[in-house]
């Protein structure tokens, strides 16, 4: 009998199976479809890489860093490129404010000299300096913005770029739980624009070069090399149908057969960790569901030719008329994604658009680049990736909805969840939650009773 199912094959189920296996602890892996990876798909062939989904992650979070580590991976940074990337607004692509931290100013000079921000929008934004710090209690994030910066920022700054991030309704976001170091800066420092100004000295250049990473091979490289190292405990195609507590155990029934186990760390999407909690955990099952996801898509079109853009990408602002969130200029942002004189665009979709059939999903793509540029391009390459589960959305009450679930999960000791609708939706993230969720399970056994 093993001693632990992980359920899920994504870098949230593989990060907790490696933390098994260096524990020297039995386990299995279950995986539903033929493949591992979860959202991380590469495409390789013909001469292009294409990512499906995520295409990076920072340096700035150590968890994807100390795996490629201990892989032996060198990371390879983004392209130069200055300014990296736009947003449009009004019919124009406006360069990003110099300066940023995360989704904010924190440059006087690059908020006084952005294009992007109308006279007026970037005087209520320095009235930041002199507001009060706000109350304790979580708001969405259009409320803090408006509060602190003015309803332009979120606007045509804010609203683009956490939309990029998390897809869906940026304005619903919890503060507390997508943006908790901008809370800090306000608590730390009262105005947000001193806090983030003091914020980038204090870093100085610790955080020079690339801010975003990836490897020549892509991302799918991590994956293979952890799919490796658990492959000898690794079941592909092996859906769980249901999760039975035992007292003490757990059966899990797959088509292969049951499965019996002293503790599950489930890294499924929340959807279908609330479809095997519901016949028993009643409580857990309702705060999952009450965790909103929005589908999400991305399409990448190859041109044989030199393409008219600027920089790594460009994102688009709410009401412009867009179908896409954003175009991400592929060659301009890695090398080696395609071949020499060809142009590799990507288009990213969230919400019901990313509903749409993979023909479809292309058509609107070629169409908003087509209306972007102004001019009737034709691809001869196209990759459609969709994720009908897409993105969960942290909304106002998330850090709460999060408590009341490890709190409901105590009546089924021994099982443990891990994935990117807990602690956040990034990569390095989602490694973390793996990780911590088969360090519980660790700890669970060291301490359960021996049978």
């Amino acid at each position: 009998m093993a001693q632990v199912a992980v359920v899920g094959g994504g870098w949230a189920g593989l990060s907790a199976a490696l933390a098994l296996k260096e524990a020297g602890v039995d386990f299995r892996l279950l995986e539903a479809s033929l493949r591992l990876g979860g959202k991380v798909r590469t495409h390789k062939g013909e001469g292009f890489l294409v990512e499906g989904g995520p295409d990076a992650s920072v340096r700035y979070k150590k968890e994807v860093l100390e795996l490629s580590e201990r892989f032996g991976l060198t990371p390879i940074g983004t392209l130069p490129a200055k300014p990296a990337a736009y947003i449009l607004r009004k019919g124009k692509a406006h360069p990003l404010p110099e300066g940023l931290l995360q989704i904010i100013p924190g440059d006087l000079k690059g908020l006084s000299r952005t294009s992007l921000l109308s006279l007026s929008g970037k005087l209520r934004a320095l009235y930041d300096l002199f507001l009060p710090r706000g109350a304790k209690e979580d708001e969405s994030l259009k409320e803090f913005v408006e509060r602190r910066l003015g309803p332009e920022v979120f606007a045509a700054l804010v609203a683009p770029l956490a939309g990029g991030i998390y897809g869906g309704e940026p304005e619903e976001l919890s503060m507390r739980a997508a943006f908790p170091q901008l809370l800090e800066l306000e608590r730390r420092h009262r105005s947000l624009i001193l806090g983030a100004m003091r914020a980038k000295k204090m870093r100085g250049s610790r955080e020079g070069g690339s801010l975003f990473f990836s490897f020549q091979e892509g991302l799918s490289v991590l994956t293979r090399r952890l799919a490796e190292e658990v492959a000898e405990k690794t079941l592909l195609g092996a859906p769980v149908l249901a999760l039975e507590p035992l007292g003490g155990r757990y059966r899990l029934h797959t088509p292969r057969g049951p499965l019996e186990v002293e503790a599950v760390v489930l890294a499924t999407p929340a959807p279908m960790a609330a479809h095997l909690l519901r016949p028993f955990l009643p409580e857990a099952t309702a705060l999952l569901k009450g965790i909103p996801h929005t589908p999400a898509a991305t399409v990448s079109l190859a041109f044989p030719e030199a393409l008219p853009v600027q920089g790594h990408g460009l994102l688009v602002a709410p009401g412009e008329g867009y179908r896409v969130r954003g175009f991400t200029w592929t060659h301009n942002k890695w090398p080696g994604r395609a071949p020499e004189d060809w142009s590799l665009v990507r288009a990213y979709f969230s919400g019901e658009v990313a509903r749409l059939s993979e023909p479809e999903l292309a058509r609107v793509a070629l169409e908003d680049l087509r209306r972007f540029l102004g001019q009737e391009v034709r691809p001869e390459r196209t990759f459609v990736f969709r994720f009908p589960e897409g993105m969960p959305a942290y909304r106002v009450g998330h850090l709460e909805r999060r408590e009341r679930l490890e709190m409901a999960l105590l009546k089924a000791p021994g099982l443990f969840l891990a994935g990117n609708y807990l602690e956040g939706v990034g990569l390095p993230e989602v490694v973390g939650s793996g990780r911590r969720a088969a360090e519980r399970a660790l700890a669970y056994l060291a301490l359960a009773p021996t049978p």
